[in-house]
């Protein structure tokens, strides 16, 4: 039984929700928290329970509070390929949308949809064949 998501003002919720790999886990914890040369950087709370184990995107957009415009997943495939594509999920538009990020670029959607200084077509558009946004 999933729980919903509390969230933490003015921060995105970083849930992970694959718990197979340790070890991954923490290298990514270290890259979105390590800032750009510039000083850029997410704000995120990490949500790290095992409650989130496995949940799907639509399952997840549910869980989330109301006011929350994006929710990042640690899933299976961002703890497995080495540039760690996240699963960025747009909330709060009565759908969801999904877009995949590297870590790296994760402070750039989430600092640009936040504070509504790009629009979530601006990413999507500038994302790979494969669907992974990332950077300009």
């Amino acid at each position: 039984m999933s729980k919903p998501l509390s969230s933490h003002a003015h921060a995105t919720p970083l849930v992970r929700t694959c718990f197979s790999d340790e070890q991954s886990w923490q290298a990514l914890l270290t890259e979105v928290a390590t800032p750009t040369e510039e000083d850029f950087l997410a704000n995120l709370d990490i949500v790290d329970d095992l409650a989130y184990r496995g949940l799907s995107a639509q399952r997840m957009a549910s869980l989330t509070p109301s006011g929350t415009k994006l929710v990042v997943l640690a899933d299976d495939t961002a703890l497995a390929a080495p540039e760690k594509p996240l699963l960025v999920i747009r909330t709060g538009t009565g759908r969801h949308d999904e877009l995949r990020v590297i870590a790296a670029e994760l402070w750039s959607i989430e600092n640009n949809i936040t504070w509504a200084n790009m629009d979530w077509a601006d990413f999507t558009d500038a994302a790979d064949e494969d669907g992974v946004f990332r950077g300009f």
